[in-house]
């Protein structure tokens, strides 16, 4: 069984910043949520006050205005090309995705590639809040041990060191930077 992480590793881009961008051009008013999204990345990015769950909270407000049973579709009718190359060449019938992306926006897509294996943020598409943790670090072991138990990973690929406890219980771990894979250790 082989893992994956999906943003940056399997998918070319940051699939949430590309869905945001393609919400606003086909929805304006999410302009209207600018101040607050300002002023929480400030908080988060610049002054270290909160957590990357609240900044996340306070960015999906915009998913109000959106119509997401219309938009995430056209969304990957636009977006599956950018799935990499080298995973369509690796991909297996029994791959894993696990991310910290919303499922809303991941689960269309995993049916599109094929695949039946999805752990994701769960978000609410239209309050934009959390049910549960953040699918990130070690939430992502969890989520992998409570589906899999002890089945093994085979190889685990991911784009960020962040990841590091999925990749210290997988065989093989690999670091993607766009096409290039390298050795987890290396």
């Amino acid at each position: 069984m082989n893992v994956y992480d999906f943003d940056k590793t399997i998918y070319d881009g940051d699939s949430t910043a590309d869905f945001y961008l393609f919400s606003l051009k086909r929805h304006k008013k999410i302009i209207l949520c600018a101040p607050s999204l300002i002023g929480s990345a400030l908080r988060f990015y610049v002054l270290k006050r909160g957590t990357k769950t609240d900044f996340k909270q306070v960015m999906y407000r915009f998913l109000k205005y959106c119509d997401l049973k219309k938009d995430v579709p056209d969304f990957w009718q636009g977006h599956i090309g950018k799935i990499k190359r080298f995973y369509k060449e690796r991909q297996r019938e029994d791959d894993v995705i696990i991310s910290a992306s919303p499922r809303f926006l991941l689960q269309p897509a995993c049916e599109l590639l094929g695949i039946t294996h999805l752990m994701a943020s769960e978000v609410d598409g239209k309050t934009g809040l959390y049910s549960g943790i953040n699918c990130h670090g070690k939430e992502k072991v969890r989520r992998y041990r409570a589906a899999f138990g002890k089945t093994p990973i085979d190889e685990f690929y991911s784009d960020s060191k962040s990841d590091a406890p999925l990749a210290e219980i997988a065989k093989r771990a690999y670091l993607v930077k766009g096409e290039r894979l390298s050795d987890w250790n290396a």
